[in-house]
């Protein structure tokens, strides 16, 4: 049996023990200095760090650990007034409750609490250095800006060597922080203006308009993140429906997943936002929702009777209302609805014609009859594309509204025979993008 080989006397200290030996370090010297430069404990200093330690503890969590918490002005704040030993029994206190509500690993609490002591201690000293022969403003502005800066780099730095990741990789994700601490730092050297101005009670009508700001965003939060819940419960609900209609049908997945395709291209090409392009995949992948309630018989398309046919006509009318009671989803209800209206005013189900047919409904008729023209497994004669094309152009002011058309026809120029076709048109596919389209909407 063998064994493990002795570790060697050179080897290098493990980055994680190094991050916190650094730490510790940085902590254990910023508590000395604000013991050792400690002085009264003003009114103000009490306010700040029931105000630091209320905003940690209701600190509003968004998904991906991002947070939202106002107590950086807090310490911000305690530099200039009660100095920098109270800012550092803030920071301490106020970082000792969050944890004790979040429970993190301790090596990122030390973290923590040494990459905002340092840059304290370094904040403090330049504004006692400045503020004589600067003014209070600028002193402000100087000290704000360097706490904010040290701060990210010591923050970042230090995560990246307990994590394992490069420095410049590390240092690369404080652009997601950037906005957040520029509006605390502005709003820290606007308070202190104020403060000197008027006094504590302006940091006290301050502390309540922030546990408000704070109480709302954590409402909102709330809000969102039972939409988003609601959104995929309703979209797993959606698409069990199309899969049961894939079993009854095998040409239904692969020809919704085609046609959303189609529909945000079409949608990109023609120039309309983003959002649009993505409510014109979600109205794709759900364009024939409505054929659920169709019995087998007028699914497979063979001696349809004129019953049947007004049936086929209602396919709309029900999706639209199956989706517009799922209230998320209703503008795609609306377009749902409409895409077997015609330009002319010739469609079905309600016979509206021209600009009164939702834009994102003429795309999806648009990409419907192309997907249903040239796949391989529909009723008709496949046409190859060229041939649908020019069937479309044929109908085009009448059926179809000819700027969809057009745009379709350069979606269609340089593209390979698959992506003209559909042939790899896959459903699973286009729900996965259709989850990441809801996942970035929710962040």
């Amino acid at each position: 049996m063998s064994t493990p080989a002795p570790a060697r006397r050179d080897s290098p200290v493990p980055r994680p023990v190094l991050a916190s030996a650094i730490s510790a370090l940085l902590l254990l010297g910023s508590v000395a200095w604000a013991v050792v430069t400690a002085d009264a404990f003003p009114p103000v200093a009490a306010i700040l760090l029931a105000a630091a330690c209320a905003s940690e503890i209701l600190a509003v969590r968004f998904p991906g650990r991002f947070v939202v918490t106002g107590w950086d002005w807090c310490y911000l704040l305690a530099i200039f007034f009660p100095g920098g030993a109270a800012a550092i029994a803030g920071v301490v206190a106020a970082t000792l409750a969050g944890w004790l509500f979040d429970r993190y690993r301790l090596p990122s609490l030390l973290l923590n609490l040494a990459a905002v002591a340092g840059p304290v201690v370094v904040g403090s000293l330049l504004f006692d250095h400045l503020d004589g022969p600067l003014g209070f403003l600028p002193a402000t502005v100087a000290a704000t800006l360097a706490v904010i800066g040290l701060h990210i780099v010591v923050a970042f730095g230090l995560i990246g060597l307990l994590d394992g990741v490069r420095l410049t990789r590390s240092l690369g994700r404080a652009r997601t922080i950037a906005v957040p601490f520029g509006l605390q730092a502005a709003f820290a050297i606007g308070l202190a203006g104020v403060y000197r101005r008027y006094g504590v009670e302006a940091v006290f009508v301050a502390v309540v308009f922030g546990g408000a700001f704070v109480y709302m965003t954590q409402l909102l939060v709330v809000a969102r993140e039972r939409a988003t819940a609601h959104a995929n419960l309703s979209w797993g609900v959606l698409s069990g429906l199309i899969r049961t209609l894939e079993m009854r049908d095998p040409r239904s997945a692969r020809h919704c997943a085609a046609v959303a395709r189609f529909s945000r291209d079409i949608a990109r090409a023609a120039g309309l936002s983003k959002a649009d392009q993505d409510l014109a995949h979600t109205a794709g992948l759900l364009h024939d929702i409505g054929k659920f309630a169709l019995s087998d018989r007028v699914l497979d398309g063979d001696g349809l009777t004129e019953a049947d046919w007004r049936a086929i006509r209602r396919h709309p009318a029900i999706g639209a209302d199956l989706l517009k009671d799922i209230s998320v989803y209703g503008p795609v209800g609306e377009i749902v609805g409409a895409h077997h209206e015609r330009w002319d005013g010739r469609g079905y189900p309600n016979r509206i014609a021209g600009e009164d047919i939702p834009e994102i409904a003429r795309i999806v008729a648009v990409a419907e009859v192309y997907d249903t023209l040239t796949a391989p497994d529909t009723y008709r004669t496949p046409k190859n594309s060229f041939e649908a094309l020019n069937t479309l152009r044929e109908a085009s002011g009448r059926q179809f509204d000819p700027r969809f058309v057009e745009a379709l026809a350069t979606v269609l120029a340089g593209r390979d025979v698959a992506y003209r076709h559909a042939d790899d048109a896959d459903f699973d596919a286009e729900l996965d993008i259709q989850r990441r389209m809801s996942e970035a909407a929710s962040t």
